[in-house]
């Protein structure tokens, strides 16, 4: 890595340095339990923030989190002076073009994961009834976020959800549409996708559905399609000075010890104590925790009405990092390299059979019909995601950076490259799924029967394995 300085000499070596760099960002992948670096197969752990500047309403028809080139800047430079390496974002605009911030983040050596969802109309599911949401305007939106991302090498994976099911009502109408949205995206990501993207659910550590719902999304009868990649908790019970027990992260990690797939906290940071001390850092990434969960991401990056932020934003755009920043960035600073590099691969578990009832949840009425056939075998219009040869003005920022005591972070300070030193070039991973593309091709022709998607996964099945075998 090397700081960016705004001197003439830096402004060439920079401008030398980013032609090509960006591509070289590996694709993470899923081994067991673990989330892996596809090339060099050492395990990755979550240190990250969620992300939605504004809340919930800052995603428009003009605007959302990545879309602004300036705005990315000026938090990719605090996102890497926290130390991160991952990002949550939890709505975008597909319409929208997010090659400049991806890419940015991408040369920072930043993941991101995308919510498919958002608070617009016709882009989100309704927990209490469904069915009157889960239709083709609301499956194209969401296609249309994996299309785009899905060719982002920093694309760490997809929600599928958050917090959908979070009370009697909802338990008791929404697990199976929230089974049936993953079901249609990872069908639309092996149809159509460049790669393989992990797809999970971020869910409320409600005691009533904690395992349950875990066990519900995870378990598959013939179609392995309708388990999740990984799964999200959103847990707050880490309240100032607590240790592994008294703040029942023991707990958890008993609870999730046999899952199948890679487990994180999608937010962590209880604000009941404050300032927040974000103790908990060291217990996540400590050997009593990265044999199961897989790091975390702290709520949230911005302040905004609830009082969890790590920076407040004025009204102009500029920035002051707050007493939790310094917190939280002092807590990662501590955390070793050593979890990170040496920790065990978990062996691959077989995908759990589903059972007929799960407690406090009800799935009698099993899986509906997709309605996803027909955008799954044309795809969905939509600008895809491409990284861009980056201008040395991209990395810096015109809005003003304070520290917590009101003084100026300096303005020569831009976003940080990594070098990557790996020379494998990555398209080779993507040989596969393109023969898979080509031959899945020859059924989008109207004048067969159109496949049942339980039919299209089994097809999808045996030409991935032939095109592997022919690699």
């Amino acid at each position: 890595m090397y700081p960016l300085y705004s001197s003439w000499t830096s402004f060439i070596v920079v401008a030398c340095l980013i032609q090509g760099l960006y591509a070289s960002i590996h694709p993470i992948t899923i081994h067991g339990q673990k989330f892996i670096d596809s090339i060099t197969k050492e395990t990755f752990l979550i240190k990250g923030v969620d992300y939605q500047p504004g809340g919930s309403s800052a995603v428009t028809a003009n605007f959302d989190p990545l879309s602004d080139p300036n705005t990315c800047a000026r938090d990719i430079i605090l996102f890497q002076e926290l130390g991160i390496n991952t990002i949550r974002v939890y709505s975008v605009n597909p319409d929208l073009n997010h090659d400049i911030c991806m890419t940015l983040l991408a040369s920072a050596g930043i993941y991101v994961v995308i919510d498919v969802n958002s608070p617009l109309e016709n882009q989100h599911l309704n927990r209490y009834e469904p069915w009157t949401t889960y239709n083709e305007f609301y499956l194209e939106h969401v296609f249309k976020v994996v299309e785009q991302f899905s060719f982002y090498n920093n694309t760490l994976g997809l929600f599928a959800g958050n917090e959908i099911i979070n009370d009697r009502k909802s338990a008791r109408e929404s697990p199976v549409y929230t089974k049936a949205l993953i079901r249609d995206i990872k069908t639309y990501i092996a149809y159509n996708s460049p790669r393989s993207i992990p797809v999970g659910y971020s869910a409320a550590d409600d005691l009533n559905y904690r395992m349950p719902l875990s066990q519900y999304l995870e378990c598959a009868e013939d179609d392995p399609f309708v388990s999740v990649d990984f799964y999200g908790v959103n847990s707050y019970q880490w309240c100032g000075e607590q240790t592994f027990y008294t703040s029942g992260y023991n707990v958890l990690v008993e609870d999730y010890a046999k899952f199948t797939k890679p487990v994180f906290f999608s937010e962590f940071g209880c604000n009941e104590v404050t300032p927040r001390l974000f103790e908990e850092v060291k217990a996540i990434f400590s050997e009593d925790m990265v044999g199961v969960f897989s790091g975390g991401l702290v709520y949230e990056y911005s302040q905004e009405a609830n009082n969890y932020g790590l920076v407040d934003i004025d009204a102009s755009g500029n920035v002051q990092m707050l007493e939790d920043f310094e917190a939280l960035r002092n807590q990662l600073e501590m955390v070793e390299d050593k979890p990170f590099t040496k920790t065990k691969h978990s062996p691959h578990r077989n995908i759990p059979m589903c059972e007929e009832t799960y407690k406090n949840l009800d799935v009698s009425k099993g899986l509906p019909k997709s309605l996803a056939e027909d955008l799954i075998l044309d795809g969905v219009s939509v600008e895809r995601g491409n990284f861009v040869d980056l201008e040395v003005s991209n990395l810096f920022t015109k809005y003003k950076i304070f520290y917590p005591d009101g003084s100026r972070y300096p303005e020569d300070i831009g976003v940080e490259i990594v070098q990557d030193l790996s020379s494998v070039d990555i398209s080779a991973s993507e040989k596969p799924r393109k023969k898979t593309h080509m031959l899945m091709g020859l059924f989008n022709s109207r004048a067969s029967t159109s496949m049942s998607i339980t039919a299209m996964h089994l097809v999808v099945a045996v030409i991935s394995i032939m095109a592997s075998i022919a690699a």
